[in-house]
């Protein structure tokens, strides 16, 4: 949590939003952990790190970063996008290819990934906690996304996030029965899928192109501002 944390505060750009989001929910999951809500703590301590580790090497060796990654660093270069799309680029490439590689890579080391399910699906229902605060620090900088929240964005939000989670499960699966090199083409044909989706989150088409920019107008431009909001407590 502290390296995203440093990670967050340490960029000058939007390349600042999604870890400091990630930080608030791994401060959720750690806090649950501690709290008994998980079936196995250690192995979901183990989970965080390296599924935060994934994030942070593609952070600190952009160089050898997969397609979906590398995406959504340049594009954080690009003030014209919403706050909104460079989270989804952040969730995009780490929802739909570090989780998957992170979950298939815990089930070899604990020689099954049928254990693993209730864990993993019990971190829905701790993002769905921690999408309410993040709404209400995010519409200070944005003053859009609250009322977007009410009219049922909130609830396509996280339907959405429900269904790259379901996706990354049987990503995880596949990759796990996957042998030998095969794995290393179905993790190559991942990055591949989710450069795509990147693709199409920063250049909508009609009619979201048209209401990107009027969006944007309501929005902080500061990005230090947005991060900070975005970390709320931990800023």
């Amino acid at each position: 949590m502290r390296a995203l944390r440093d990670a967050a505060l340490a960029a000058t750009d939007a390349g600042g939003h999604f870890p400091a989001m990630y930080a608030r929910v791994t401060e959720r999951v750690a806090r649950d952990a501690a709290a008994g809500r998980f079936d196995d703590p250690d192995r979901m301590g183990r989970f965080v790190r390296a599924f935060a580790q994934r994030y942070l090497d593609a952070r600190n060796r952009p160089g050898e970063a997969g397609v979906c990654w590398t995406a959504a660093f340049e594009a954080a270069r690009d003030q014209r996008l919403l706050v909104t799309q460079h989270l989804l680029l952040g969730i995009n490439a780490h929802v739909n290819v570090d989780l998957p590689l992170t979950v298939a890579a815990l089930a070899d080391r604990a020689g099954a990934i049928a254990p693993i399910r209730a864990d993993f699906d019990t971190v829905n229902a701790v993002l769905a906690d921690t999408y309410t605060d993040l709404i209400r620090d995010l519409d200070r900088v944005t003053r859009w996304c609250g009322r977007a929240a009410s009219m049922g964005g909130g609830h396509l939000f996280n339907f959405s996030l429900r269904r790259a989670r379901a996706q990354a499960w049987a990503s995880a699966t596949a990759l796990y029965e996957a042998p030998g090199a095969a794995r290393a083409v179905e993790a190559a044909l991942l990055d591949q899928v989710s450069g795509g989706v990147a693709y199409v989150v920063t250049r909508p088409t009609v009619p979201f192109a048209w209401i990107v920019p009027l969006l944007r107008r309501l929005e902080t431009k500061d990005p230090a501002t947005v991060t900070r909001a975005l970390l709320g407590p931990l800023a």
